[in-house]
C-alpha cells in the first residue's frame, strides 16, 4: 500500500481546515473512518474497491471532500489512475466467466441479504451523506429508502428472468431466454450518493452481470460503505468494483471495449457526451 504524498504533491488537491465540526458530528465522522474500510470521515483517503480488495490508490492527482457547512476536510478520493482502472476492468471480467453460470436463486439470496444489512446500517450511510452532501438525517435516509426500493425489486428477479416461448405456426416455435450482458459500469451523480448506486447494483448483479460504479467524487462515502455491505452479503470478488475520478474516469468507461452497457444519471450536458462518446467507440472496429 503506497503512503498518500505530501499536500504540495497532491496534484489539485487544495487547502481544508481539519476537525472543524461539532464534537457530535466529529464523533459520528470518527465512527465512519474506524468502522469502514472504504471511506474516511476524518482526513483520510478514500480507497478503490477492486477485486474485492480495498486499495489504495497510487494516484498523484487527488480531490478534496469537506464538509459543507464548515469546509472541514473529510477525505481524499483519487482521480484512478489508467493502469487502476484496467485492473478494475479486469476482475469484473474475470468474475463474470463464473458468475453468469452462478444460479438465479443463489445471486438472489445475497440481494436478500444486502436488502438486511442496509437496514441494519442506514444510519451509518446517512450520516455520510449528511456529512459530505449536506442533506439533513431526513432526507439522507429517504436517499437511502428510494435506493431500498430497487434492492426490494430485485428479489424478484426469478420471476423477471423467466424466457417465453411461442408457437408461431405448426411446427415452428419461437424461444426467448434472457442472458447477461457481462461487464457493466454505473456512473453516480452528487445529489443521490445512495439511491443511484442501489438502483444500479443489485439490478446488474442479480441479472449475472458485474459492474464497475463510479460514484461521485464530490460524496463517494455512501457508496464505499455500501459496497462493503455487497461484500459482506456474500458477493464474490470482481463482481463489484468501485473506482473513482471525475472526466477521465468518464472517458476510461465509455472507451474501454470490455463495458457492454453504461448506467448513467445526472446533467445533460454530461449524458450527452458519455452517451456520444460510447456509441462513437462501440461503433469502431
Amino acid at each position: 500500500m503506497s503512503a498518500l504524498p505530501p499536500l504540495s504533491d497532491q496534484g489539485n488537491i487544495t487547502s481544508a481546515p481539519r476537525f472543524a465540526l461539532s464534537p457530535a458530528v466529529h464523533s459520528k465522522a470518527e465512527r465512519i473512518s474506524a468502522e469502514w474500510k472504504g471511506t474516511s470521515a476524518t482526513g483520510g483517503t478514500t480507497k478503490n474497491f477492486i477485486g474485492g480488495e480495498w486499495l489504495e490508490s497510487k494516484t498523484s492527482d487527488w480531490i478534496d471532500v469537506v464538509d459543507p457547512s464548515t469546509q472541514t476536510l473529510l477525505t481524499r478520493v483519487p482521480n484512478t489512475t489508467g493502469d487502476e482502472f484496467a485492473q478494475a476492468v479486469d476482475a469484473a471480467a474475470h468474475a463474470f466467466k463464473t458468475w453468469q453460470k452462478t444460479s438465479v436463486l443463489s445471486r438472489q439470496r445475497i440481494v436478500l441479504n444486502l436488502q438486511q444489512l442496509l437496514r441494519e446500517n442506514a444510519d451509518a450511510i446517512a450520516n455520510s451523506i449528511v456529512l459530505e452532501q449536506g442533506k439533513t438525517v431526513a432526507d439522507a435516509h429517504g436517499d437511502l429508502l428510494r435506493g431500498l426500493q430497487v434492492v426490494e425489486t430485485a428479489i424478484g428477479i426469478t420471476s423477471m428472468l423467466m424466457g417465453e416461448k411461442l408457437e408461431v405456426s405448426r411446427d415452428m416455435d419461437t424461444y426467448v431466454r434472457k442472458v447477461p450482458l457481462g461487464v457493466c459500469a454505473s456512473i453516480a451523480p452528487f445529489n443521490f450518493p445512495a439511491m443511484i448506486p442501489l438502483w444500479t447494483i443489485p439490478m446488474a448483479v442479480v441479472t449475472g452481470n458485474t459492474l464497475i460504479l463510479k460514484p461521485s467524487e464530490r460524496d463517494p462515502g455512501a457508496a464505499m460503505i455500501i459496497a462493503e455491505l455487497c461484500q459482506r452479503a456474500g458477493l464474490p470478488p470482481g463482481v463489484l468494483n468501485v473506482v473513482h475520478g471525475s472526466v477521465n474516469t468518464v472517458n476510461a468507461i465509455c472507451d474501454h471495449p470490455e463495458i457492454k452497457a453504461i448506467s448513467f444519471v445526472g446533467g445533460d450536458r454530461a449524458g450527452k457526451h458519455i452517451y456520444e462518446r460510447y456509441t462513437k467507440s462501440d461503433l469502431q472496429p
